[in-house]
């Protein structure tokens, strides 16, 4: 259910935002095959977006959103920035203590595009608006897999909607998208459509923590929005090696080395960094770097996330 609640905060939010839902410009590019960096933006087309990060108030997300918007504020005026203002959208229905430290709840109406956020989620380079026209960006994520899944998909995809390949193998999040995409039918019907995976048991079972990913994608695939797929949008370590060309650090998996370097996945290291294990509060300051032969996105996590803490008050606080 914190799923859906996030979902049904997300589209009261969008609809808030949007004073006007027009969609009239085309896209003149075949959506599926990557764009060039040479491609030109219609003229005089407001590109910023803005930021919504989904949270909630434990501890965990707090720590998570403080590292987040305070590298959200590093990259925000740089150079190739189209980043716009941010709003944390706390769902927990009460006020918490850092609503006086980042925007929560507050709406800036000019922003026509948003890119929808996690905790665990930081800037790594300015962010420019990838979206062409209509067609929103998103990252692929090789577990989301329809075909896979045919058998469970066509319970919400009929085979009239065409072949499972028009579900893009996404997430909600990192996507950045126009205001109309998401407004109105698609978001609602991505909405009901949670509410049937939930309620579903086999469908809840096999999809499990990725089962919103899997609802905003066959939403937004029967409602005939495609996604830009963009590799370099993100990096997860400790699978991805380098850092360099991406948009996005997402540390999403936990990370184990022994001493030489060498990693130990599905084995506690001797050397670990897990988000998990600071479920109860943040961890400390000064985290200790991997060792030697770690590959460089892991020690720019350890860096970034050193660098935010040393810099943000009250840092210890648990509440």
């Amino acid at each position: 259910m914190v799923v859906l609640l996030s979902m049904v905060v997300l589209y009261n939010f969008i609809m808030a935002i949007s004073p006007s839902l027009e969609d009239k410009n085309q896209l003149l590019i075949d959506p599926v095959i990557g764009m060039p960096g040479r491609a030109k933006k219609q003229k005089n087309e407001t590109s910023r977006f803005h930021v919504a990060l989904t949270a909630t108030e434990t501890p965990y997300s707090k720590w998570q959103c403080r590292i987040m918007y305070y590298w959200y504020k590093k990259k925000k005026d740089l150079p190739g920035s189209e980043m716009g203002k941010f709003t944390r959208i706390l769902h927990s229905g009460k006020p918490d203590n850092l609503m006086d430290e980042m925007p929560t709840f507050r709406v800036d109406p000019f922003h026509r595009y948003i890119l929808m956020a996690e905790p665990d989620h930081i800037f790594l380079s300015p962010l420019p608006n990838l979206v062409y026209d209509r067609y929103p960006v998103a990252f692929p994520f090789s577990y989301i897999k329809p075909i896979k899944n045919e058998k469970i998909i066509r319970k919400f995809f009929p085979e009239e909607m065409g072949p499972v390949t028009n579900i893009d193998p996404i997430g909600n999040s990192p996507v950045i998208i126009k205001k109309v995409r998401l407004a109105g039918k698609n978001c609602a019907y991505l909405v009901e459509r949670l509410v049937e995976h939930e309620h579903d048991p086999e469908t809840d079972h096999t999809f499990g923590w990725v089962l919103e990913m899997y609802g905003y994608a066959v939403a937004s695939a029967l409602h005939g929005v495609q996604h830009i797929l963009r590799k370099d949008f993100m990096l997860q370590p400790p699978w991805d090696l380098e850092t360099a060309n991406k948009f996005i650090l997402h540390y999403t998996y936990g990370c184990d080395y022994n001493l030489k370097g060498e990693l130990t996945y599905g084995k506690v290291g001797e050397w670990q960094f897990d988000k998990r294990t600071y479920l109860d509060g943040p961890p400390p300051r000064n985290l200790s770097l991997p060792p030697p032969g770690a590959p460089e996105s892991v020690v720019t996590l350890i860096n970034l996330i050193n660098e935010a803490t040393a810099n943000l008050p009250n840092w210890d606080d648990v509440d």
